[in-house]
């Protein structure tokens, strides 16, 4: 019986190595999708488990909201100890109903928690606790690659007390993705010129989260980012 030739066995190498390097970063994506998909939808339902279990022992969640401000900073640019309103809010409202590995205050003053699975909720702005990003993996990655919302990081709002029409899509509801402003078309969620996914403006992309809410929390074959975790 005739054996292989060098020749044939570096053919055939070869062969295995682009058909590897065709599907591997297919298989790498489609992985990533099933993360990020598992985890924001792992964390919708235990975040908004936990207002529901709050407004049980605090009543209405429209009296006990509050929008508050981040920690304080001091004259060195540190944040000062214990003076974060939105932390104690949160801690006394949200902590005693979920899991979490720590909290901590950012340099720039604003809340950090982190949860067993490797993700992180945190406060998006340090004046208030009514806009929150979603990080499904690690935070540090994420903020060092700049990436845009809708990649590695996930926009959600609570904000249940305002009646105005902008905020429709939230008032009475939980922690639900972004929508404010949203006109109830699905089509907007990607083509909005200020907040929509597929929008070129640099501080857009919030609607994004919505986006795949909207779709069962699986990523869409026409979704503009490849997800990251």
């Amino acid at each position: 019986m005739r054996g292989f030739t060098l020749a044939e066995v570096l053919i055939t190498l070869g062969i295995i190595g682009i058909v590897a390097a065709m599907t591997l970063p297919a298989l790498i994506q489609k992985n990533n999708n099933k993360v990020v998909e598992t985890r924001l939808k792992k964390f919708y339902s235990a975040i908004n488990q936990a207002i529901l279990m709050a407004e049980n022992d605090y009543g209405d969640k429209k009296i006990w909201y509050e929008e508050l401000p981040g920690a304080d900073i001091d004259e060195e640019g540190n944040p000062i100890e214990n003076s974060s309103k939105a932390e104690a809010w949160f801690k006394k409202y949200f902590i005693p109903y979920l899991k979490i590995t720590r909290m901590e205050t950012t340099d720039e003053g604003a809340l950090m928690v982190y949860f067993p699975d490797g993700s992180a909720l945190y406060t998006a702005y340090t004046a208030n606790n009514r806009d929150w990003r979603f990080y499904p993996g690690n935070v540090n990655k994420c903020l060092k690659e700049h990436s845009p919302k809708g990649k590695c990081v996930f926009m959600f709002n609570f904000f249940p007390a305002s009646k105005s029409e902008l905020w429709k899509y939230h008032y009475n509801k939980g922690m639900e993705p972004y929508k404010y402003a949203w006109d109830g078309q699905i089509d907007t969620l990607y083509k909005d010129s200020s907040y929509g996914c597929n929008s070129s403006t640099a501080s857009s992309h919030l609607y994004c989260t919505a986006v795949i809410q909207m779709n069962g929390w699986k990523i869409p074959d026409d979704y503009p980012f490849k997800v990251s975790y």
